[in-house]
C-alpha cells in the first residue's frame, strides 16, 4: 500500500511540500501549501491543511507520511491534554514538542514523520521547534522544511531578520511559500498561514490566484 507522503527526504524518497514556520515580535507564524503527494511525483490531493492544532496556542506542521505523522499527532494531543488537566494549565510549546520527539523516536523504525511545532506560551512567548524523523529536537528562530524548501533557503537567509512585525513575518512567510510553489512541482494550492499570539490563533488562506508572483509563470 503506497503512503501519501509530505517531506523532501523519506528514507530516501523524494516527496512533495512546503512547510515553514517564523517568529515576530510578539508572536509566530506557522505555514505550508496545500497538496499531498504519492512517491514524490503523484498530486493525490490539492486541499490538505498541513497545518493542525495540538492545543489553544499550539500547532503542528507534518511531514513525512501522512498516516503515520496524523497518528503520531493524535497520541500527542491525547498526552498534552492529559498533561493540561494534570497541571491545570495550557502546556508549554516545548512540552508539545517533547512529547512528538519522545513518539517520533519511539517508532522511528515503524513510523515515517516530522513536525514543525510552533506556538505561544506565557513562559517563553513564541517559539519554533523542529523535530526530525527519527526523533532529533532543535530550536529555531525559523525554519523551513520539504521538497520546496530546496528553492528558497538562500530567499530565506537573506530576507529574515529578528523581531519583525506581524505584517513583515506574515509577507515573508507568504513570500517564501510562493517562490516554492511557483518552482516546485509537487508543491502548490493554496497558502496556509496560521498567526499565533497571546490573544490567540488566526488562521489565514491565500489562494493560489492571490499569491505574489516574482517570475513569468
Amino acid at each position: 500500500m503506497e503512503k501519501h507522503c509530505m517531506d523532501s527526504q523519506v528514507k530516501g524518497v523524494s516527496t512533495g511540500t512546503t512547510i515553514l514556520a517564523v517568529t515576530f515580535d510578539g508572536g509566530v507564524i506557522i505555514g505550508s501549501d496545500s497538496r499531498a503527494s504519492i512517491g514524490g511525483d503523484y498530486v493525490s490531493s490539492k486541499t490538505i491543511n498541513k497545518l493542525i492544532q495540538v492545543h489553544d496556542r499550539i500547532f503542528c506542521c507534518m511531514a513525512g507520511s501522512l498516516a503515520d505523522a496524523q497518528a503520531v499527532l493524535k497520541a500527542a494531543k491525547f498526552h498534552l491534554s492529559f498533561h493540561s488537566i494534570q497541571m491545570e494549565s495550557p502546556p508549554q510549546v516545548m512540552a508539545a514538542a517533547s512529547v512528538l520527539k519522545e513518539l517520533c523516536y519511539k517508532t522511528k523504525d515503524e513510523l515515517q514523520a516530522g513536525f514543525i511545532t510552533a506556538g505561544w506560551d506565557r513562559k517563553k512567548g513564541p517559539q519554533v521547534y523542529v523535530v526530525s524523523l527519527g526523533g532529533m529536537l532543535i530550536s529555531q528562530p525559523f525554519t523551513i522544511a520539504g521538497s520546496g524548501s530546496t528553492y528558497i533557503y538562500g530567499y530565506t537567509d537573506a530576507k529574515y531578520k529578528p523581531n519583525m512585525t506581524r505584517e513583515e513575518c506574515l509577507q515573508f512567510a507568504t513570500n517564501a511559500l510562493a517562490l516554492a510553489m511557483g518552482r516546485d512541482n509537487v508543491s502548490g494550492g493554496v497558502a496556509h498561514l496560521v498567526v499565533i499570539t497571546e490573544a490567540g490563533a488566526e488562521h489565514v488562506v491565500v489562494p493560489g490566484n492571490k499569491l505574489p508572483k516574482f517570475h513569468d509563470e
